[in-house]
């Protein structure tokens, strides 16, 4: 007999990913993963997979699942979203072993958008060039390349959730304060006035946006020298400004290559904060150089690298998160 989740009512925005699909961005391949790698490092670390095992991502809410294995180890992360199996209450950041039968049940949060269900041992889903990340634009990784429906049966590696205690850890508790960004490349397409004006404003994320980029409102930026240019790279981070002047995010879907002039970036390690503001939200940006953002990218790589270095088994207080260790 198999075992697999089964999707009975999944959410409008579920999708397989992991850590991303790295090495393939000169052949035009997005990187996709996680839009907050950190929340999936910690949900993997508290069923006990590798940091970049591949799990699944929902937006808002997860929807209703089926448990059709012996039993599994589980963990939601991302935020405080309201988790459940038959009906009673399960807490996030904190793992839950379901039974065969079990009705699991993830509703929202207010105080993130995207959350991570993960399984001990993973899905079993065979990577495409190197990846199970799901690209929905190119239809590639996860399952056909698609979001997950309702009637899919999604395999895992395990028929039995492995010996052991549950694991925790406490939610995170994000900064507050603006959004680190490195100006350019092209910010030499806009006058001091207009980035001073940038960095002044309080922006508002727009309902208009997906895992591809999203949309800030705000005053529109206008060009100094025109805004179209010969297409170059691009990564998620990335702040376009097109000929509208109305702001976009690129995030972990965008495109390799774009002509509009990139006014900043934010810093790989504040775009998972990013990605978790509700649309509706306001965002500010602070500037800072290329050295404190490499520093702040070593940093952030650790954490990621050991999300569970502070878990604490449930017989014990709750650990603070590694990554809010200094």
């Amino acid at each position: 007999m198999s075992a697999a989740l089964r999707a009975v009512a999944p959410g409008p925005y579920v999708t397989i990913q992991d850590a991303g699909r790295r090495g393939w961005r000169r052949f035009g391949v997005a990187v996709s993963g996680a839009m907050d790698l950190p929340a999936l490092a910690t949900a993997n670390a508290l069923v006990g997979n590798d940091p970049d095992t591949a799990a699944l991502e929902f937006a808002h809410a997860g929807g209703i699942w089926d448990v059709a294995a012996d039993s599994c180890r589980i963990a939601v992360t991302g935020g405080g979203f309201a988790v459940s199996a038959d009906g009673v209450a399960l807490a996030p950041w904190h793992s839950h072993t379901l039974r065969r039968g079990q009705r699991l049940s993830l509703g929202g949060a207010s105080d993130a958008v995207w959350g991570y269900l993960a399984v001990a041992r993973g899905f079993d889903v065979t990577p495409q060039l190197g990846s199970c990340a799901t690209h929905l634009r190119s239809g590639l990784g996860g399952i056909d390349g698609c979001r997950v429906a309702a009637g899919d049966v999604l395999p895992l590696h395990a028929m039995r959730a492995p010996a052991g205690p549950e694991c925790r850890v406490a939610a995170p508790r994000r900064a507050s304060g603006p959004m680190r960004v490195v100006l350019g490349p092209q910010d030499d397409f806009f006058a001091p006035e207009t980035i001073a004006a940038f960095l002044a404003t309080p922006w508002r994320i727009s309902h208009r946006g997906d895992r591809m980029g999203s949309w800030l409102e705000g005053p529109l930026l206008t060009h100094a020298h025109g805004y179209n240019l010969l297409s170059d790279g691009l990564v998620p981070g990335c702040i376009q400004v097109p000929g509208t002047g109305q702001p976009v995010v690129l995030l972990m879907d965008c495109q390799t290559i774009g002509g509009f002039p990139k006014l900043a970036t934010i810093v790989t390690a504040d775009l998972p904060r990013f990605a978790q503001c509700r649309p509706g939200s306001l965002v500010s940006f602070a500037a800072i150089g290329i050295e404190a953002a490499q520093d702040l990218y070593c940093h952030y790589r650790a954490t990621v690298a050991e999300p569970g270095r502070m878990m604490a088994q449930v017989a014990e207080p709750p650990a603070r998160p590694f990554w809010l260790l200094r």
